[in-house]
Formats: C-alpha cells, structure tokens, sequence
C-alpha cells in the first residue's frame, strides 16, 4: 500500500500535560487520493471526564495535498481529575484504504475550566457599559432641552447636575458664592450697594430683587 497520509511517527508516545489544551496536527496526502481521505474520528478512553472537540480544515472534510496541506486541531478539557493520563483514539478513514489510527494521551492532574466564562463576562460588561453611555447622553439631551424651554436657561445653567455642581464646588472651597449667572454677569450694578435713599415702590422693588439674588 502507499503511504497517501503522512503522519510523524513521534506522536505514537506523545503524552501532553494538564496545561496543553490543544493540539494541532497536518495531514498531506498525494494528489491522486486526496479526495479519498475522509473526516478523522475520536474516542475516548475512559469515555466520561475529558471532553475533545476537532476543528479545522481536517475536521471539516477537506482535502489534503503535498502542497496544501490539513490541518487537525484537537481541543481537549479535563472535566474530572485523574492520576491515569486519558487516551484519544484518532481515527481517519481512507476510502479503499485501511484507515490511519494512532493514540494521544493527555494527563488531568486538575479540574479546568471552560475558559468562556471569562469571554461572557466581558461581553456583558461591555453591553451594559453602552446600554449606560446610551441612557447617560439620553438623559442628558433630554434635561438640555427640558430646562432651555421650561425654565428658559441658557449656556451651562441647562445643563443637568450644573446646580448640584455648583453647591458642591461651594462647599470644597468655602465661598459662599457659585458660579455666577449671566444676568449677574451683564449686569454692571449687581455688586454694587445703593446708599441712596429711593421712593417707597424702588424699595419695594430692590427688597425684591435682594430676596432673590441676595445683597452685599
């Protein structure tokens, strides 16, 4: 028979440890009998406590050349610690030929995990990370365009959380004054005392002003 799949003899008596969580192997055949190899097979042996999945273009069905070879990834988990090293049968079929079958033996010394928990995790920080930048600016906008039309604020005075801003700024640095609105600030007489004596009605009018905006 021709050799059509070649394969390294090492791997005979190749033992991986509890670390080595995959294994890739290449598979190349002549030309003439590609298309005669067919999808590699396992078995496991105990059968419960090492869970093996193939991948790769091996895996799937393709076709290896001298040129273009396959390749055969073998990932494998230790759901169950075991002092015994578990062994993996790998079978790949040959359509009119005898198929080619050699043994890998993997140790357990402990229990891994999974490994997409980790994944998950972060998938889900990252969802709810835009679900609150999405309801942040939302929110925001909407208190923008709230406190411009309904209380007539201009500038950073609509924007929401500036009140709380200001009283705390107040109160880190000791002043008793905030930020100063606008119409304080175009106003050329908002820090300046009358010491005139005005009719009745003014008075009334600057008591007013003074309750509101307050007096120096």
């Amino acid at each position: 028979m021709h050799e059509i799949i070649s394969i390294d003899s090492s791997l005979f008596s190749c033992s991986f440890n509890t670390a080595q969580t995959r294994v890739a192997l290449y598979m190349t055949a002549i030309a003439s009998v590609s298309g005669s190899v067919q999808k590699p097979l396992v078995k496991v042996s105990p059968e419960l406590g090492l869970k093996v999945t193939l991948s790769g273009s091996a895996a799937t069905g393709g076709s290896p050349t001298t040129l273009s070879p396959t390749s055969l990834l073998i990932d494998w988990r230790c759901d169950v610690a075991r002092d015994n090293p578990y062994e993996v049968e790998v079978t790949i079929p040959i359509e009119n030929y005898d198929p080619v079958q050699f043994t890998l033996t993997k140790m357990c010394e402990y229990q891994q995990s999974d490994g997409g928990g980790a994944a998950g995790g972060w998938a889900i920080f990252g969802v709810l990370s835009c679900i609150v930048l999405v309801a942040s600016t939302l929110f925001c906008c909407g208190g923008f365009i709230y406190k411009t039309r309904v209380y007539n604020q201009r500038g950073l005075d609509a924007l929401p959380g500036m009140t709380l801003l200001s009283a705390c700024l107040e109160t880190v640095s000791g002043v008793g004054h905030g930020y100063s609105r606008p119409e304080d600030v175009n106003n050329p007489f908002a820090n300046q005392a009358s010491w005139e004596r005005q009719p009745a009605s003014t008075q009334a009018t600057g008591r007013t002003s003074e309750v509101r905006y307050g007096s120096i």
